[in-house]
C-alpha cells in the first residue's frame, strides 16, 4: 500500500499491521510515486518467485 506523506514523498507499507507492534511495516520511502509503484512490483514479484 502506498500512502502519500506530508513531505511529498510516498512511502510503501506492508499490506498486513505487524502482529506484534499492530502497525504497518514501512518498506521504504520515495521521491516519486512511479518510483514507489515500481519498487511495490519489484516487492510482489520477489514475493512469489
Amino acid at each position: 500500500m502506498i500512502r502519500k506523506l506530508k513531505s511529498g514523498k510516498y512511502r510503501i507499507y506492508s499490506r498486513k499491521p505487524d502482529a506484534k507492534t499492530h502497525k504497518r511495516r514501512n518498506l521504504g520511502t520515495f521521491d516519486s510515486l512511479d518510483e514507489a509503484k515500481k519498487h511495490e512490483r519489484e516487492i510482489q514479484y520477489f514475493k512469489h518467485h
